[in-house]
């Protein structure tokens, strides 16, 4: 197995699309995208139900190597201060296949 760190994060699906982005130019390029997270948080309540999808949240789940990490957190930083959202970043074991 090997040692990754796991990112769990929380944005409005519209930024959805420049956070994918930002992990790709941090050379992330595997993530899952799950669509119409509901929950609530800083900005109250998000059902999850929204028909055009723009108030909706997705979580977007991906690992990277710890190298990795400082450069992409203060950009994703800048992305959640101006977007809202939230990041978690855990400890987490790969099994490679």
């Amino acid at each position: 197995m090997i040692p990754v760190k796991r990112l769990e994060i929380v944005v409005d699906q519209p930024h959805a699309e420049l956070v994918t982005a930002l992990l790709a130019e941090h050379g992330i390029s595997g993530w899952t995208q799950m669509s119409g997270a509901a929950g609530s948080g800083e900005r109250g309540r998000q059902l999850g139900d929204d028909l055009t999808g723009v108030s909706s949240n997705c979580v977007i789940l991906t690992t990277c190597r710890a190298e990795q990490l400082e450069g992409l957190i203060e950009a994703l930083r800048r992305v959640l201060a101006a977007a809202g959202g939230a990041c978690l970043v855990s400890d987490a074991l790969w099994l490679r296949h």
